[in-house]
């Protein structure tokens, strides 16, 4: 399954009261190149969030950001001394007892001592919030990979057209190269008719000028190896695993055989095929480099 190195994603979640937002993009690199981006005192989740992300992409510069929003969670809890209340209590007692006092006492007078109530800041539960965001994580991933997948098909198309354009190409090339011979065998009798005028033209010589042009100009080879790329690259069009860097060596070669065949040409008809091979090549080496 062919899939773009582009892409974003979104998701939100939880953690109680926490509210945890998380997006990610993508663009084009040559490996993968993950940062993640998230509030200073849970840097140490850093690590397991890249692990996730690294279980879906193989190739891209991807940018994951993470906001963790605490501010509706009452972190702060609210304890009774209840030693120092029984204490209290006890010397009110005695006050009241040695000095003939009446009277009860309201908790809400008892709370006017010191220390009796306590607030005491809640501990964040960790290991379950760290979990909670990299199931946040996971959803955004999901849609990150659902859109990349999508703009993969349209490069897959793309390069399929352009295949068979290079196919129909050297099609052309194969049928154009025996006729290159042919020519010049014409035009090299022709010359030496003229050249030597009521002279008999010596035949053999014609034949090994024509077999040695031949043997120079033969593109045979070549296109074997070019029908061969192109059966390969269909192939990695069809693969389930990442195959750009693949398909960016196999374009080389590719390149490297029309090269060659442009460099063995010696006719109009065939630098115009050749240019417009390499134009197609060209195209679908683009399209690669945005192919994880």
């Amino acid at each position: 399954m062919i899939k773009s190195m582009t892409g974003y994603g979104g998701a939100k979640g939880e953690s109680g009261k926490i509210e945890i937002s998380v997006e990610l993009k993508s663009v084009n690199n040559r490996y993968l190149d993950c940062t993640v981006k998230l509030p200073r005192m849970f840097i140490s989740f850093e690590e397991t969030l890249k692990s996730a992300v690294q279980k879906y992409i193989s190739r891209g510069k991807v940018d994951v950001f993470i906001t963790i929003d605490a501010s509706k969670a009452s972190d702060v809890e609210i304890k009774i001394n209840r030693p120092l209340v029984e204490a209290y209590l006890a010397v009110l007692k005695d006050i009241s007892d040695e000095h003939g006092l009446s009277g009860d006492i309201k908790a809400v007078e008892l709370t006017r001592f010191p220390d009796v109530l306590q607030a005491e800041k809640r501990e964040t539960d960790t290991d379950a919030l760290l979990s909670d965001v990299c199931r946040t994580l996971e959803a955004a991933l999901a849609g990150f990979n659902a859109m990349r997948i999508r703009e993969g098909e349209k490069l897959k198309s793309d390069i399929m057209a352009r295949l068979a354009e290079i196919e129909h190409l050297t099609t052309m090339a194969e049928e154009c190269s025996p006729r290159s011979v042919a020519e010049y065998r014409n035009k090299l009798e022709t010359r030496m008719r003229e050249v030597l005028e009521n002279t008999e033209i010596d035949e053999a010589r014609i034949l090994m000028e024509a077999a040695v042009f031949a043997d120079r100009v033969a593109i045979n080879e070549e296109l074997v190896r070019l029908k061969s790329h192109i059966a390969q690259l269909r192939e990695m069009l069809e693969s389930e695993k990442p195959v750009g860097r693949k398909m960016d060596f196999l374009v080389q070669e590719f390149n490297r055989e029309a090269n060659t065949i442009g460099s063995k040409g010696n006719d109009a008809e065939m630098a115009r095929i050749i240019v417009n091979l390499k134009s197609e090549i060209e195209k679908i080496r683009e399209q690669a480099q945005n192919i994880e």
